[in-house]
């Protein structure tokens, strides 16, 4: 009913929405995926978006699977890597599947890690206003955390996923068999955020990494689905109570601040250089804003060195990296840090640990401004 008072009107759109869905856990889902989206469409045809390290690994073989079932299917692929996550390379795919005719009806399945998983969904929150994504995994990192809970996006030169939307996946298949087929560097990533995960949240997780990183590193399918599973149920968790990033969310952000500029300076670098040696990739990033936050809530009294130790120990023993680069100047980081999105007043905010398993709250809220004396100090403790 619109509301009509002298000169003003007011539209009414006060609205309730279910954005529920499934995370289905398995070894060897594709043809269960395939299967699925035959038994119950969720478009009328399927876009896979993926990269150029996925598309001939696991992306030819999904689209055979989906076509064996009689649907209709293709393939849009991008570079790999971070520096390609960028307004461009989602310009170029909606331009693609523009030319293929993909309508409002039809469905993306997000086939990739944590870039491919951003970049589809921002396509798929933006395609004709709008169209239905499926998250598929393939890394450590996009099943334990950035495949659930909705953000979507690309970067801009100054800044990480500056450009996006929280969108909902249709649903999430983690098949861990992927994992087997990872490089070395690219699955331990992965696991910082899995790390994360116990600081944040739950104490008994991180005690279980603690004591099973042998299993871990070996990827045996008992250990990556549990971990899955874990990772799943603590941020799904938090996502529940706070699907839009308004408070609780925010402790998910944990290592990220120092860590996502620490991946932007380093990124920069290898767009200047295209040295695949001169960038950290955001799981390694993360490690060290984790160790670097950790600090920081030490300095401040809260974070015990035994905790601080215990952190900075199980992340070395994935390894994982835990010191901040030497050509990186405290002064690039601090800049960066200003100008993240979760800043306010053009000053970084920081999520910090009070101890493993949980996370400090101020007066209600779960960031906070650190002096820059303490960040400083932090930064150079984390050397």
């Amino acid at each position: 009913m619109v509301l009509f008072k002298d000169n003003v009107m007011k539209i009414l759109l006060g609205r309730k929405v279910n954005e529920s869905y499934k995370i289905i856990f398995g070894d060897g889902l594709f043809p269960q995926i395939a299967a699925d989206l035959k038994e119950s469409p969720v478009g009328s045809k399927y876009a896979i978006i993926t990269d150029s390290n996925v598309k001939p690994l696991y992306a030819d073989s999904l689209e055979e699977l989906l076509k064996n079932e009689g649907l209709e299917v293709a393939t849009f692929s991008f570079e790999a890597g971070e520096p390609n996550k960028t307004i461009y390379s989602v310009a170029e795919i909606l331009e693609q599947m523009g030319e293929a005719k993909y309508g409002r009806d039809s469905a993306i399945l997000a086939l990739g890690g944590g870039v491919v998983g951003d970049m589809a969904g921002f396509i798929g929150a933006i395609l004709n206003r709008g169209i239905k994504t499926i998250q598929i995994p393939t890394t450590v990192l996009a099943q334990a955390d950035s495949s659930v809970g909705g953000k979507t996006g690309v970067d801009l030169n100054c800044g990480k996923n500056l450009v996006g939307r929280i969108v909902q996946p249709e649903k999430v298949y983690i098949d861990v068999s992927t994992l087997k087929t990872l490089s070395k560097r690219n699955y331990i990533a992965g696991l910082a955020e899995a790390v994360k995960h116990g600081v944040i949240r739950d104490a008994e997780f991180f005690k279980y990494l603690q004591e099973n990183v042998d299993s871990i590193l070996e990827r045996s399918s008992e250990s990556s689905l549990y971990i899955a599973k874990k990772n799943c149920r603590i941020k799904g968790n938090v996502v529940e109570v706070d699907p839009n990033e308004k408070g609780l969310r925010r402790i998910l952000n944990y290592g990220h601040t120092v860590g996502h500029a620490v991946e932007q300076i380093s990124v920069s670098k290898f767009r200047e250089n295209s040295s695949v040696e001169d960038y950290l990739s955001h799981g390694e990033a993360v490690s060290i804003g984790m160790v670097a936050a950790g600090e920081m809530s030490k300095l401040l009294g809260y974070f015990p060195q035994k905790d601080l130790d215990s952190q900075k120990d199980l992340l070395s023993k994935f390894g994982l990296s835990t010191a901040i680069p030497e050509w990186m100047s405290n002064d690039e980081i601090i800049d960066i840090t200003s100008r993240d999105k979760k800043a306010k007043d053009g000053k970084a905010r920081y999520t910090l640990p009070e101890y493993i398993g949980q996370m400090l709250e101020f007066d209600g809220n779960y960031a906070t401004h650190v002096d820059n004396d303490i960040v400083m100090k932090a930064l150079n403790q984390t050397r």
